[in-house]
């Protein structure tokens, strides 16, 4: 089964709804206030589009927005815990798939012009590295700013490597996890500066 611009992945259940203690105790979580830190937002690949090259494969894993599993999420019809995830190779914004982890290599690809960016809260992390930088001015001054945390070709192009320091306005950011660590990702577009 393959869609003709559509991943579908597979997702046991679009809402972590339950918690087990160290005990071994099934827990269930209330949350009508906490649904969003909750959504699920990966899941193995199924199938990938065949009127595009991603370069994903069946049974890596795809990194998906949020909107996929909210209100019942996009199931795809006759196939129980199947989604359907939206890829459009020219729209980063209409693009719903962010990255895939690679199921031989582990290796984590951004997709789709989408930039995964680790946040530089922490002070120590600030101040790696920042004797001999430069400064690339690609838009105006930033609000926020991250370190780049996976390579793409979409940022080669931009001449943005793992490591570098990026700057983008506050409230664009959107946090999920990959492995239980939090990252950011936003629209590659949508950086305003490099440090590099």
């Amino acid at each position: 089964m393959r869609t003709f611009d559509l991943f579908v992945v597979e997702i046991d259940k679009p809402i972590n709804d339950t918690v087990t203690t160290k005990g071994g105790l099934e827990l269930y979580v209330d949350n009508r206030f906490k649904e969003f830190e909750n959504r699920v937002n990966e899941g193995p690949v199924v199938s990938t589009p065949f009127k595009y090259d991603t370069g994903v494969e069946e049974g890596d894993t795809l990194y998906f927005h949020h909107h996929v599993v909210i209100n019942g999420g996009q199931p795809l019809t006759g196939h129980e815990n199947h989604y359907l995830i939206r890829w459009n190779d020219e729209s980063t914004v209409a693009n719903q798939a962010i990255a895939c982890k690679k199921k031989d290599t582990d290796e984590v690809i951004p997709l789709g012009g989408w930039a995964i960016l680790e946040d530089l809260d922490k002070p120590e992390e600030e101040e790696k590295g920042k004797d001999e930088i430069v400064l690339v001015k690609l838009k105006e001054a930033p609000t926020k700013t991250a370190r780049v945390a996976f390579d793409s070709p979409g940022m080669q192009e931009l001449g943005l490597k793992v490591g570098d320091v990026v700057g983008f306005k506050k409230g664009i950011d959107y946090r999920f996890k990959i492995d239980g660590k939090e990252y950011i990702r936003i629209p590659q577009d949508y950086l305003d500066y490099a440090e590099v």
